[in-house]
């Protein structure tokens, strides 16, 4: 099997404002989806959540705040699977969460270093 990085992207605009209930839910309906990868054995890592602050380190040790104010887009968090191919990679995302909230999910393969 192969390793794939799921990459979960939103814009932050479109996701309401949530009372703590609210956000307990959304938190138990990813907890429930990322389970049941789990429970096929195809969870490599959870992975995290991401803050929506960050830095942006270019050549010559420039940082700069990011991500950019100008792009609505962010990458809200990472897992990471393994399978045997793009189209069981794709359908596992099946059901994610981020998709209610009118989010994307990238699929990237990780590729082999030798």
């Amino acid at each position: 099997m192969k390793e794939y990085l799921l990459l979960y992207r939103m814009d932050v605009s479109a996701v309401p404002d949530r009372s703590e209930e609210q956000a307990a839910q959304t938190l138990q309906l990813w907890m429930d989806w990322i389970g049941g990868i789990a429970a096929k054995g195809q969870l490599v890592s959870r992975g995290s959540r991401l803050e929506a602050t960050g830095k942006v380190v270019r050549p010559g040790n420039v940082v700069t705040n990011g991500p950019f104010t100008d792009i609505k887009e962010v990458l809200g968090g990472y897992s990471l699977i393994k399978a045997n191919n793009y189209d069981e990679a794709v359908q596992l995302t099946t059901g994610c969460p981020v998709f209610a909230m009118g989010g994307s999910v990238e699929v990237r393969e990780q590729a082999v270093m030798q």
